[in-house]
């Protein structure tokens, strides 16, 4: 992590051609503020009341808020360059 306290930590992932496990689902306990630095992404949200999922597809500079139990996992990332994320756990 780039820096942390004990009500937020900031972090910076990089990916190369990554995707969550199909099973792999997050569900975190913070919410989570991402911005996509360089790269491309998809990730999927789980809609349990509706019995699918949602994607959504980022691209450089494109930020999101993941709330706290929301259960998502990253579907696709650019496999011939780096995906740089940085991620703001509160």
């Amino acid at each position: 992590s780039l820096d942390q306290s004990s009500a937020v930590k900031i972090e910076r992932i990089i990916s190369h051609g990554h995707a969550s496990p199909a099973s792999g689902w997050y569900d975190q306990e913070e919410n989570e503020w991402i911005i996509l630095l360089k790269g491309r992404a998809i990730i999927c949200f789980e809609d349990t009341n509706l019995r699918k999922t949602k994607e959504i597809k980022l691209e450089t500079g494109c930020y999101l808020n993941i709330p706290a139990h929301s259960r998502h996992r990253v579907k696709w990332t650019e496999p011939d360059t780096e995906t740089i994320w940085l991620a703001v756990y509160y």
